[in-house]
């Protein structure tokens, strides 16, 4: 693994270089010192943080997420973040960000996480249309086990594994975070309800259905289409809008990766072609298996890279 872990970060110097941050806002919630903004949607504010009572020139070493005002009344919003909070904690695995502690019983509403150095694997993927063979599997096969413990610990679905929800650190481990989608299988929950359109390039099929009835499997497809898109540089389905998109996720066949990946072996197309099958019996039946099948493909790509 050392040699990995070498070659990584050599070869990926993206992976080192600190998020900019772009403005600087300074405040209080609880017992956390909010040091700076590092990152907000339409449904939370990211900062990092230290404890209130520490000293001034004591690092930031944690991360704040705090609902947005606008959605303190809003129930489902409540229950996301409350849910998220319980998961965080109930859960403890190495690739999976945990919840070191949280305010969710009123507002305002906020999960604590350490603070991870890297970046999201999307970062990476814009200075580096993809990554070498076996750095995409090591990645994805950490994410998958990640997956695995979500999925036996807490009987939840993470329901928005994608490139921006994987944070690669300068050794290479990977950390699978934002628990803000969490659900359990099956629960009803229309697509449309997500304020963010970019996780509809990875949605499984059956998600973007009338009503959600989503398995493990669905994070399994999510997976798939994240592995495509590292290995080939591109998605496996665009469309010009959601309708489109949504369509072809449903009826279209995806290109084999060989055609956009030439050094890709068999194997590892008939993986991602497995992941990204339509129907969920025809996936791999959990994350426990396709993290398996990933260390063998591993194995597999240092042997060819050493021969």
């Amino acid at each position: 693994m050392a040699t990995v872990e070498s070659s990584f970060a050599t070869k990926h110097p993206a992976v080192h270089t600190p998020v900019k941050l772009e403005r600087k806002l300074v405040g209080r919630i609880g017992p956390w010192q909010l040091v700076r903004l590092i990152n907000e949607s339409e449904l939370a504010r990211v900062y990092v943080a230290r404890p209130a009572d520490s000293a001034d020139d004591k690092s930031a070493a944690y991360v704040v997420k705090v609902l947005r005002k606008e959605w303190w009344r809003d129930a489902h919003a409540i229950e996301m973040q409350r849910r998220a909070a319980w998961v965080g904690r109930k859960v403890s695995h190495p690739h999976l960000l945990p919840v070191l502690s949280a305010g969710v019983d009123q507002p305002p509403f906020y999960t604590v996480s350490p603070k991870l150095e890297g970046r999201s694997l999307a970062k990476i993927l814009e200075q580096q249309r993809r990554l070498p063979m076996a750095i995409t599997l090591w990645i994805a096969r950490q994410v998958a086990e990640a997956l695995d413990a979500l999925h036996t610990t807490a009987r939840m679905i993470h329901s928005d594994v994608k490139p921006a929800n994987i944070v690669v650190a300068p050794d290479g481990h990977a950390t699978l975070v934002d628990l803000g989608f969490v659900h359990t299988p099956g629960e009803s929950r229309h697509w449309s309800s997500r304020p963010v359109y970019g996780t509809l390039n990875y949605l499984a099929p059956e998600s973007l259905t009338s009503s959600l009835s989503a398995s493990p499997q669905s994070d399994v497809y999510s997976l798939g289409v994240t592995l495509y898109e590292v290995l080939t540089g591109s998605l496996p389905f665009v469309g010009r809008d959601a309708e489109e998109l949504i369509r072809k996720h449903r009826e279209t066949k995806p290109d084999c990766i060989t055609l956009r990946r030439p050094d890709a072996s068999k194997a590892v197309a008939s993986l991602v072609a497995r992941m990204l099958a339509k129907d969920p019996l025809r996936r791999p039946e959990s994350a426990a298996e396709v993290a398996e099948e990933l260390v063998r493909l591993e194995i597999d790509s240092f042997a060819a890279r050493s021969a």
